[in-house]
């Protein structure tokens, strides 16, 4: 249950800052420059936090767990490679963990080992998700 609500509310407050900001989020998805058509851009940007909300709602509220997870897995992967790949691709002459950025999570300028180490973390607990037995705790089982 605690895995449960961490990641949830953490992707729930990181969808709500984006969709109260959506046009720097804009900018900040178009910085990783992997999207170059603007309206498969804009939809991104417009869905993406909404999307973010309703798994971390799914999660907290004990409802659709694993597919929730399964989904939230499959956007953290390619999301902490694309951090990476920015990071390394910033050529920096300081220290790998001193480069800090916007990475379009919701947090403003972090560190890269930070994020890259959050992120992870919330991979294991995502997974660990979808392979848990079913909690009591869940609303489904309220509901039946």
């Amino acid at each position: 249950m605690a895995a449960r609500l961490l990641v949830g509310s953490v992707f729930v407050y990181m969808g709500a800052v984006k969709a109260l900001h959506p046009v720097e989020f804009l900018k900040l998805v178009r910085a990783y420059e992997t999207v170059r058509d603007p309206l498969l851009l804009n939809a991104i940007a417009a869905s993406l936090p909404w999307f973010e909300i309703l798994c971390g709602t799914l999660l907290v509220a004990g409802v659709a767990v694993r597919g929730s997870a399964v989904l939230l897995t499959a956007l953290l992967i390619p999301f902490t490679w694309m951090v990476l790949h920015r990071a390394l691709a910033m050529n920096a002459a300081i220290p790998f963990c001193a480069i800090q950025f916007d990475c379009g999570c919701g947090q403003g300028e972090v560190p890269v080992c930070r994020k890259l180490v959050e992120n992870l973390a919330l991979i294991l607990l995502s997974c660990w998700l979808i392979a848990a037995p079913a909690s009591k705790y869940c609303l489904r089982f309220r509901l039946i």
